[in-house]
């Protein structure tokens, strides 16, 4: 680890680059710049995940802290490469005082060249990521309305200041369980008109899985809240045998129930967030999909 103090974005990229050429291991192979903007609560949990995503998608992080509230304007940085933190180059970069203001001005001398830029918000995010000083210089944008204070009214944000390239962690989150509901219509089946989630009060992903099920067919949505973690049920009336998915008490896997049909246990364990990164950072296009769910949402 170097610690440089009372720094600036060029020394801390000259800092990289020198440790690159110490290791004699040239900064070749980053396929992105991660910029995460977090608080000092979240910024240690973000970082790790960043760098365990670090291990499928070399890159370089630069997780910067604005502390408005200090005494003194400096920047002050943490600097890894390579070695336990994986193959990536990791900068931890705290703006004092009125540096704070100016994200940007830091982060610009960093970005790696002619690759792509990816922003992440793993707690509070702008009201509208494609137009902020960070978010402006990247085709990407991630943020995790459940890591909030009001999850529903951040994802309401979220619908007003859509632009293509963003997304949201809540909907990472529901890759497994609508990868199990497509699966369950491989096969002839009547129409479904109505939709039924269970899962965790104010948790945006059962938002926004009744909001894909409902445009997906057609059809009404009851959302009913529960004291338990995460989704737990999803029916799907149809005019013959309803669909119903539960989860298990064991929180790793679920059991599909169709009457006239043998009941099927599958395997869905809660995904860690260097995980749901990971598949956010295999695509640098618009996720269109998730476009489409997050305009039509009615929250």
């Amino acid at each position: 680890m170097i610690r440089l103090e009372n720094t600036s974005g060029g020394a801390v990229s000259a800092a990289i680059t020198a440790e690159r050429h110490r290791m004699g291991s040239p900064a070749t192979g980053m396929v992105l710049t991660l910029l995460i903007l977090a608080d000092e609560e979240s910024q240690a949990d973000a970082t790790a995940a960043a760098v365990a995503t670090a291990r499928q998608h070399p890159m370089r992080i630069i997780t910067l802290i604005p502390r408005p509230d200090a005494r003194h304007t400096q920047l002050d940085a943490e600097i890894s490469v390579g070695g336990d933190d994986g193959p990536g180059e990791v900068a931890v970069l705290r703006l004092r005082g009125e540096l704070s203001e100016y994200a940007n001005s830091v982060a610009v001398p960093l970005l790696l060249p002619d690759t792509p830029v990816v922003a992440y918000w793993p707690g509070n995010a702008p009201e509208n990521p494609s137009d902020s000083k960070i978010g402006r210089h990247a085709q990407r944008r991630i943020t995790d309305s459940a890591n909030v204070r009001d999850p529903l009214a951040a994802l309401a944000i979220r619908k007003s200041g859509y632009v293509p390239g963003d997304t949201d962690l809540a909907w990472a989150r529901l890759t497994q369980w609508r990868s199990v509901l497509a699966a369950s219509f491989d096969q002839p089946s009547s129409p479904v008109h109505h939709v039924t989630v269970e899962g965790e009060s104010d948790n945006p992903s059962v938002v926004l899985l009744g909001a894909w099920l409902g445009q997906s067919f057609g059809c009404s949505v009851d959302t009913v809240w529960s004291d338990k973690v995460g989704i737990r049920s999803v029916r799907l009336d149809m005019d013959d045998n309803p669909l119903t998915i539960t989860r298990n008490d064991d929180d790793k896997t679920v059991t599909v129930i169709r009457p006239g049909r043998a009941d099927a246990h599958l395997t869905l364990p809660r995904r860690s967030v260097s995980a749901l990164l990971a598949e956010d950072l295999r695509r640098l296009d618009p996720d269109d999909m998730y476009g489409q769910v997050i305009t039509n949402l009615e929250i």
